[in-house]
């Protein structure tokens, strides 16, 4: 689990998730002042520690996979990663908090990754959210009017979600080394 900028609270989906079906949250060292290059290093720790890992990333955190992923040494040790609600971070609004985020990234990522976008997103245009899957060469999931995915979305245990986890998890095309 990586949740965003000021983490995930006790009602988002992450962390219903992650008391569901035990599943481990990076833990940043500052939620509320995030540098990328801190951020990095703990998602770095918490791979190495958890191969055959599985990213599940919301707002910032979709931004930090991205970062990451073009920086490892390690991303095979990803199997999938999913992407809700990227934060843009590089709207002007944005900089002043977030200025060690920007540019974002836009290597394709070296593991397979679903997008989902929300059509009503207010820190991220759906367009937007459209461009970042197609350079990061992640599927696009439009889950409508959505907000920014999070609890202030209503979406309780967010059960759509976790079956696009399980449908990311169910196309493990075989590798050929």
């Amino acid at each position: 689990m990586l949740p965003g900028w000021h983490n995930s609270g006790p009602d988002h989906w992450q962390s219903r998730w992650q008391s569901a079906h035990g599943f481990t949250r990076v833990e940043q060292h500052n939620w509320d002042f995030p540098l990328r290059g801190d951020w990095m290093m703990q998602l770095e720790e918490t791979v190495l520690t958890h191969p055959n890992a599985v990213l599940v990333a919301h707002s910032l955190g979709c931004i930090l996979v991205a970062a990451w992923a073009a920086h490892t040494m390690n991303a095979h040790l990803v199997k999938a990663a999913l992407l809700v609600a990227p934060a843009d971070v590089e709207r002007p609004e944005m900089q002043l908090m977030l200025h060690s985020w920007s540019p974002i990234v836009r290597e394709r990522l070296p593991f397979k990754s679903t997008l989902v976008a929300s059509r009503n997103d207010p820190f991220c245009s759906f367009m937007r959210a459209s461009v970042l899957a197609q350079a990061w060469g992640s599927h696009l999931t439009d889950c409508g009017m959505s907000g920014h995915v999070n609890t202030d979305s209503c979406l309780g245990d967010w059960p759509q979600g976790l079956a696009l986890l399980h449908d990311l998890l169910k196309e493990e095309a075989p590798h050929g080394h």
